[in-house]
């Protein structure tokens, strides 16, 4: 499933990848960082043949980062015997990385959040959130969105849920997690903010919900007791199909996934383009260039939405799936 929504994600905002999902079965936070680049190395040495430049290239996703991304560079660089740093995207800007593939994600998150505000006539200045996950995405979410007036209410990770009627601070809460030994909100503690069961975060009346964790948070059991009007997907696959269906007949907005949080992918695919450069582009550029994309995307999936009546979710699928069959029928059939 998660390799498929990459093919629809790519399409939706038109960059040249299909997609790809792979995993090692291990839970990271018990792992040494020695015993982490061990694992990363040697699934990197068995999946040698399937990767590369022109291939599959990898990116980060839950429980990974750029160190993960460097290790698994090196790795195919040191079988090749020279170095390639296409051949992986969200690397440390010191072996090749690109300047705002780290918060790309949420800032597309951001961006899309700003660009259906519009649409629904909300101002962001005076609205709520409410965010289930506070990693890389979260975090660059939250900071972008609070920076733009929003009031974050309501934040969580595995540690547990934080919530503040008058909203949190979102700078003190990201410098706590940098210095927390696993990097969890685990511990906070803040006047006015008190510690929320995390189901409970899902029901809060709040002007937009964004699930940043993972898949299958927003369930039937759920989706009725949302009090969002807009839920915006900053995770992959957080709601059921079943949830999907009870949200579109209690009329809250979703603006999916392979829309939302494409973000990540796009600048994954401007680091590939630098690398194979060779070039550096500043930080300005990049974020330039993701606005433009993600702009043009979503207005694509919101003239289809208008145009045919159905859920933003609907309307995405079908502007990625017509993107798909037109390259497949230019190609033809082999041999």
């Amino acid at each position: 499933a998660l390799a498929a929504w990459m093919t629809w994600k790519c399409a939706v905002v038109n960059i040249p990848y299909g997609g790809a999902k792979g995993a090692v079965r291990c839970d990271p936070l018990k792992l040494t960082k020695k015993e982490l680049m061990q694992i990363t190395r040697r699934y990197t040495a068995m999946i040698l043949p399937l990767i590369g430049p022109e291939k599959d290239i990898p990116a980060p996703d839950l429980n990974t980062n750029a160190d993960v991304m460097g290790w698994i560079m090196d790795t195919y660089s040191m079988f090749k015997g020279f170095c390639v740093p296409s051949v992986v995207t969200g690397k440390p800007i010191e072996i090749g990385g690109s300047l705002g593939r780290r918060e790309a994600t949420g800032s597309g998150v951001a961006f899309i959040t700003n660009e259906i505000a519009k649409r629904m006539n909300i101002d962001l200045t005076h609205s709520s959130i409410a965010i289930q996950g506070f990693g890389n995405v979260g975090q660059a979410a939250a900071y972008l969105l609070n920076k733009e007036g929003c009031r974050i209410v309501a934040v969580s990770d595995i540690s547990g849920s934080f919530y503040r009627e008058e909203g949190l601070h979102i700078q003190d809460m990201i410098e706590y997690i940098n210095y927390h030994p696993h990097h969890l909100l685990e511990g906070y503690h803040a006047p006015g903010v008190s510690v929320i069961n995390n189901q409970d975060l899902f029901s809060l009346k709040v002007d937009f919900l964004i699930p940043a964790a993972k898949e299958n948070q927003i369930t039937s059991e759920n989706a009725g007791k949302i009090q969002a009007n807009v839920i915006v997907e900053a995770a992959n696959g957080p709601t059921t199909f079943s949830a999907d269906a009870i949200l579109n007949e209690r009329n809250i907005i979703v603006v999916p996934d392979i829309l939302a949080n494409a973000g990540g992918v796009v600048v994954s695919y401007f680091e590939w383009v630098q690398n194979i450069q060779s070039l550096m582009w500043d930080e300005n550029e990049v974020n330039d260039l993701l606005l433009k994309i993600m702009s043009k995307a979503f207005h694509e999936v919101w003239n289809l939405h208008l145009k045919y009546r159905c859920s933003l979710r609907m309307a995405a699928y079908m502007l990625s799936l017509n993107r798909v069959v037109k390259a497949k029928k230019m190609r033809g059939i082999f041999p």
